[in-house]
């Protein structure tokens, strides 16, 4: 009985680490920002997943000079390659000093539906 139980713990450590550290199933990382004007910033991020047959979605946000987030915007990533380099537009609520990716998911909300979103520059690499 002993032996069963901590064979079961040693099995949910392992499990336990594998998720919080192993590699994450997507990376995202900014690859260019150009603020456009005092209420936008267009962004330009790449995108590598584990699974490219799945949808998904990056968080992107635009900073002010004070650090404060000025712009939040998700994107959606459709299926394809594993690797994809995405460009958008962000509205701000002030000036924004940088445009970043905040991270993705493959939890696309049911909203982001591809064909009612605005269409986003999306470039197989």
């Amino acid at each position: 009985m002993l032996l069963v139980a901590v064979v079961a713990a040693g099995t949910a450590i392992a499990v336990l680490g594998y998720h919080n550290l192993g590699t994450r199933p997507i990376e995202a990382e900014q690859t260019a920002f150009d603020v456009l004007d005092d209420g936008r910033v267009e962004v330009s991020f790449q995108v590598v997943r584990d699974q490219p047959d799945r949808a998904a979605v990056c968080i992107v946000r635009a900073r002010s000079r004070d650090g404060d987030e000025t712009g939040r915007k998700e994107v959606y990533v459709p299926p394809g390659a594993r690797s994809v380099v995405a460009k958008t537009v962000l509205r701000t609520s002030r000036r924004p000093v940088t445009g970043e990716v905040f991270g993705c998911s493959y939890d696309v909300p049911p909203y982001l539906d591809p064909g009612t979103t605005s269409p986003e520059l999306i470039l197989t690499k």
